[in-house]
């Protein structure tokens, strides 16, 4: 880096070194066209089919002919060491970066921030936009006692990723598991318990046990209508704080979040607070009403409590029942004003279904009715449905479920290669890591808002668009090490000569996507869409795989040239991991 370059708002060279070479563009246009450094760089946009960076020339705005405007452009302009060609097409001009520089500036910067950062943590692609804002996100939210399906897995997939994005661009985040932990169904269980609990089956297995007893004296209900109604006395009771109803379900509810953690440890999720809804005071959701009341936003309908949000095009939405109970609606309420005292977060999140769109939309709404200011920073992070996860066996009913069949379907593909299969240290570790990713991929790949069928067989598989192929290009990358020792470990990167890779085009489109990266996170921050992340992890795997059998390090003669090579495959497989563990997989060294 030579001539300096100027500087721009929300630019940082330091942690994206293409935002340099945008401004080295931005100043071209500036300095022929009357423009704005900062309006030209604004319209400075990734170029597609193998272009860099490509400028279309009629968002300016500008007076003349768009020939006559690239003309001025491009006239008398000389090759730096930013930018090597200028080409005009049709309303667009192309702009190729230097190759010698960008492959030099973006494999420095990414050694430099991954290994010499004083937090001694990998920061590529990290930013800090977010400095100083606190979000919260609740997600995954299973209900004690019933089955965790698979809507709850795409909500803890989504979820645990949108933390790990804002983690990397600044914000505090505090992750909550809001559980299902009250309610009827609690009272049935009570009742069930006496009858069908046992001590072993559930300190062996809480999650399992509370199920089987729901699912038996839901069966018990069924024959005779007496149950139901000694289930509401339970529930009564544990409502009014009658401390011999709540032992047991204290008792239940400690035994099934542990159970979870053991689940969520495995997936590589981890919560800060798993709170519930028995755990939204009913002073909170009283005032909630009290302040709809006051504000004249309440109408009676049949003895409940509803607000009218017609006229947001909402339909009336219930606030409490004929009996006078709570519910949803006024419990998420209480729960989030409950939650703006504890945390006073500058934005929260809820990953829910889209079959929620509603509730949500007038949960918020009332909040925003009822003149809280931090209404408007409540956000829907919504999904489709999955179709067909089930295992073998049938349906899926629980988490570890999930888990064990992920595991077993990609533990048997791996019993196909007896000799690789062999030299694997722990198989059942190595096929579970797999497995999950495999489950992650197949449910982040496509826009989050999009229903898709889920597949077993195609999770099994090492080529095309998968898991298996991501963590496989990455334990690849991980090899050449151990396959190279005499490289290892490399000279700094100042002493490292890597002009010998701008002859490879493989090289520069390695590189080139490497550079782009902190881009991919800033945009995954807007879009709160995890599949731009995977497009990016994909596109990375496969310009590595075409270059594997040409830019070769073994048998590289010239000591020079394998150490850039070394180089290069070290910051790809920096930067491959580095977007794994943004969507929460574990990267593999060996497999």
């Amino acid at each position: 880096m030579t001539s300096s370059i100027p500087q721009l708002p929300d630019t940082d060279p330091s942690s994206c070194v293409l935002d340099a070479y945008r401004i080295a563009i931005a100043k071209r246009l500036s300095e022929t066209l009357p423009l704005t450094l900062q309006k030209a760089y604004d319209g400075v946009d990734y170029g597609k089919k193998g272009e860099d960076f490509t400028v279309a020339l009629p968002r300016f705005r500008l007076p003349g002919k768009v020939d006559e405007v690239a003309a001025k452009v491009i006239e008398s302009f000389q090759p730096d060491e930013w930018i090597s060609t200028i080409v005009h097409d049709k309303a667009f001009l192309h702009f190729k970066l230097n190759t010698e520089s960008i492959i030099r500036d973006i494999l420095t910067q990414v050694h430099a921030l991954t290994h010499l950062t004083p937090s001694k943590q990998p920061e590529y692609g990290t930013n800090l936009t977010g400095k100083g804002k606190k979000v919260v996100i609740e997600y995954s939210s299973p209900n004690i006692a019933k089955s965790f399906h698979v809507g709850h897995l795409r909500s803890t997939i989504i979820g645990g990723f949108l933390a790990n994005l804002y983690k990397a661009c600044g914000w505090e985040v505090t992750s909550l598991n809001y559980l299902g932990d009250w309610g009827t169904q609690f009272g049935l269980i009570a009742t069930g318990y006496e009858k069908y609990g046992s001590q072993e089956e559930l300190e062996k297995d809480a999650i399992k046990h509370l199920f089987d007893v729901y699912v038996k004296v839901n069966k018990d209900a069924e024959a005779d209508p007496e149950v139901k109604v000694e289930a509401a006395r339970w529930f009564k009771r544990m409502e009014d704080g009658d401390e011999s109803a709540l032992k047991n379900w204290r008792v239940w509810r400690e035994l099934s979040v542990k159970k979870y953690e053991g689940e969520y440890e495995r997936l590589n999720i981890h919560f800060d607070e798993y709170t519930g809804e028995s755990l939204v005071g009913k002073e909170s959701m009283d005032t909630a009403l009290k302040r709809l009341e006051e504000l004249g936003l309440i109408a009676d309908s049949n003895g409940a409590k509803i607000v009218d949000l017609k006229k947001y095009k909402l339909e009336s939405a219930v606030v409490r029942k004929k009996d006078g109970t709570s519910i949803y609606l006024t419990r998420d309420i209480g729960g989030a004003i409950e939650r703006y005292e504890k945390y006073k977060f500058d934005k929260m999140i809820y990953v829910v279904s889209s079959q929620q769109d509603l509730h949500l939309a007038q949960f918020f709404k009332v909040l925003d009715l009822m003149e809280f200011p931090w209404a408007k920073n409540l956000v829907h992070v919504n999904y489709g449905l999955v179709q067909g996860m089930s295992t073998r066996k049938g349906t899926v009913v629980f988490l570890d479920q999930i888990i064990k069949e992920a595991a077993s379907v990609m533990h048997e593909q791996m019993m196909k290669n007896e000799d690789k299969y062999n030299a694997v240290e722990d198989p059942e570790t190595v096929s579970r890591e797999i497995g999950i990713t495999g489950v992650k991929i197949q449910d982040m790949a496509a826009k989050r808002i999009n229903n898709y069928t889920f597949n077993w067989d195609r999770m099994k598989s090492f080529e095309g668009d998968t898991g298996p192929y991501l963590q496989y290009a990455h334990v690849r990358l991980a090899s050449i090490g151990r396959k190279n020792p005499h490289l290892i470990p490399l000279p700094p990167p100042s002493q490292i000569d890597t002009t010998s890779l701008s002859s490879y085009s493989q090289a520069r489109e390695i590189a080139f996507l490497l550079g782009t990266y902190p881009d991919v996170v800033k945009v995954a921050l807007k879009t709160h869409e995890p599949s731009g992340v995977v497009t990016f992890a994909f596109r990375l795997a496969h310009a590595i795989s075409s270059a594997w059998d040409v830019v070769i390090v073994k048998g590289e003669e010239d000591l020079e040239k394998a150490r850039a090579k070394m180089f290069l495959y070290e910051c790809a497989r920096d930067v491959l991991g580095s977007a794994l563990r943004l969507l929460s997989i574990r990267p593999l060294e060996r497999m």
